[in-house]
Parts: structure tokens; sequence; C-alpha cells
């Protein structure tokens, strides 16, 4: 399995990395401390051991950090990861691979030495779709991507009266995990909501999650068009939710949201606020990922 076996950082750009062994990465910026962090999709950069081995092999006196790499690995053929690639580092974080090599306008002078850098051929660069602790050891893997859609139902979100905030609440907080590739607003209607659903999961998405129309208003519909679409109810996770974020809001417990499967799609219904959709989500989204290989078949038997 691939690892990663140097953490590297430097005060000022164009400067070779020192290993500080761990640090911190930080959603949408880069490593902390770096002084690359934050440049745009460029916010890590990584190399592996094998193409520094190559830079050796020619009598260079190199090693990890010495071509501006933010983590060093071993075991991960990095340059032939397609674009989008997700890799999960250690137990918390999550990269996105955003470019493959790079094109050096000035020659460093690991180029003058040796006539050669392996960097801009062989090095890639991510951006940091969730942050925490990274340090030498962590264990790095592709992480499978998932296929979400998102639908808000809403009566002012549909005529154009509310801009929706809820539907891009949801498509950030799922990015580590898979892309948004159907997004909907669609007033609350019971019939059209449930042919939306229906319409998402004919285009295979492995997962729905619904904004609005959970509540006990007569037009809160939401719920009952999700029931004329499952074939089986997955009422722990509604129940979870309710549970915690009821310690947050009393009114919690006047939500209606269900949560079920129809085929190998997972819905989710959500309230409506972004606010109220950050919160649920954080309920579900630590086992999401077990959810989601389960439901689709791409993990084994959860017994141990």
């Amino acid at each position: 399995m691939a690892e990663i076996v140097a953490v590297c950082t430097s005060p000022q750009k164009g400067q070779r990395k020192q290993n500080v062994g761990e640090s911190m990465l930080i959603k949408n910026q880069g490593l902390e401390g770096d002084a690359h962090a934050g440049f745009a999709h460029r916010q890590v950069s990584l190399l592996a051991e094998e193409s520094i081995a190559k830079m050796t092999a020619k009598g260079l006196d190199v090693g990890p950090g010495d071509f501006a790499e933010n983590l060093t690995t071993t075991g991960i053929d990095l340059v032939n990861l397609p674009i989008g690639t997700r890799l999960q580092a250690g137990l918390e974080t999550v990269l996105r691979v955003t470019q493959i090599g790079k094109e050096c306008h000035d020659r460093c002078a690991i180029y003058e030495q040796a006539g050669d850098c392996v960097m801009p051929r062989e090095g890639i660069f991510t951006e940091v779709l969730l942050g925490g602790r990274i340090k030498v050891g962590d264990k790095l893997e592709i992480k499978h991507s998932y296929r979400f859609g998102v639908i808000t139902a809403s009566d002012k979100g549909a005529c154009g009266e509310r801009e929706d905030l809820s539907g891009p609440a949801v498509t950030g907080i799922l990015l580590p995990w898979g892309d948004v590739i159907d997004y909907v607003i669609i007033a609350d209607n019971r019939a059209a909501l449930a042919k939306v659903m229906r319409e998402m999961i004919g285009r295979e998405v492995d997962a729905i999650f619904t904004t609005g129309g959970t509540g006990l208003s007569p037009r809160d519909v939401t719920p009952e068009a999700t029931l004329d679409v499952i074939d089986r109810l997955v009422p722990g996770i509604p129940e979870a939710i309710r549970r915690e974020t009821a310690a947050v809001t009393a009114r919690a417990m006047l939500s209606r949201g269900i949560a079920g499967i129809s085929g190998a799609t997972l819905i989710v219904n959500l309230p409506g606020s972004p606010k109220a959709v950050t919160e649920c989500l954080a309920v579900l989204t630590p086992i999401l990922n077990h959810t989601l290989e389960t439901l689709t078949g791409r993990s084994g038997e959860c017994a141990r």
C-alpha cells in the first residue's frame, strides 16, 4: 500500500523544502506554514520517492523536499492518476488531483546540476477537499468518487424570489466524497419532486440529497414524494439526525425528513436552511463512505 514518506514545507517560494514530519492540511489552502499554500488549484504538490531515485541514479545527492514537493510518496503511480482523482491521506484528509506536471519557465539548481529535473514531468498537484493532520507513515489510497444529485424544494426558489443557499451548501460539503452531477430547484409539488428523483436515479447517481419541504406546512411534501420513489426505508439516518441536532434546537423534532433506498441510490431528506443542512450532514458524513460502499457493492462484508 502507498504511503507518505515525507511532509515538506518552506517559508518562501523557490526554496527546497524541509521534511517537518507532520503538519496540518488546511481545506482550500494547503500545508500549514508552507509558502505555496493557497496557490489556486496547486495547493499541495506530490512527488514519488521512485521519481527522486531516478535523479540519484544520475549522481545527484537529493532527497525528499529537494524538488519543492510538499508530500513525498512511495508505492503509488502518481503521474498516471487521472485529473479529479481523490486521494485519502491518513485518517482525515482528502486531496483531489488538479494537475499533472508543470512547465518550468526558469531552470532550477537541480536542472543546472544534472541537465534534467523530474518534477515538471512526474510531480502532481492537488487541492485540499478535507483538512486534518498529516504525518510521515500515513497511508495514501485512491478514494472512490461518487455521483450525487441535489434537489432544493422551494416555491420561492423555483420562481426566482429567493436565492438557494442550501443546495450549494450540500454540494460543498459533499466534495470530499464525490461530485454533484445534477442540481435542481423545484416547487413544493409531490408529483414533480418524485419525477425529478426518478430522473436522477435513471442517471445512476449514487445518492440524492433533498433540502426543504420537511416541516409541518401543508406545502411540505418532500417526505411523501420520497416515499413514492423508494423501495426500502433507512430509518436510522433520520433518527440519528434528529437526535443529534435536537441538542442544537428543539425544533429538530418537527422535521419529518426520511431516508431510503431506490435500487442502488440512497435518498436523504434534509431541512431547508443552510445552517440546518450543515448540522445534519455533520451527523451523516462520518459514515457516508461506508454507507455508499455497502449500497453500491464496492465493499465486502462488514463483519469483523
